[in-house]
């Protein structure tokens, strides 16, 4: 997984998603749970490469992190709960598909 529109199709197969551009910046594109209106994952190229931001349970952040270098601290974003996915090619599709399902979960729980 290395595109944004792969990242945005992954995330409309889950119930009650949505796309939204917030921010009038075609960079970034987020997908939101139409209950809460909750962002699980903010889209947007940086530095080369297509990057997403998901939340995290703080007990796997570091997991994530020390298993794969393409996982950073949330860019803009809380860095206790949010982790950085750099899409370069480096972590098997399945476990960004698994990191984005991770962040749909926590935010579907929010009120």
């Amino acid at each position: 997984m290395k595109e944004r529109k792969e990242v945005l199709d992954y995330g409309m197969t889950l119930p009650d998603v949505y796309i939204d551009t917030p921010f009038h910046d075609e960079n970034w594109v987020l997908l939101r749970y139409k209950k809460n209106k909750r962002a699980f994952a903010w889209t947007y190229e940086r530095n080369g490469y297509m990057c997403v931001n998901v939340k995290v349970d703080p007990e796997w952040r570091d997991f994530w992190r020390s298993t794969y270098a393409a996982v950073q601290p949330g860019y803009h974003q809380n860095k206790e709960h949010w982790n950085t996915i750099i899409l370069d090619g480096s972590i098997p599709e399945e476990e960004i598909k698994r990191m984005i399902a991770e962040s749909y979960d926590l935010i579907v729980k929010k009120k």
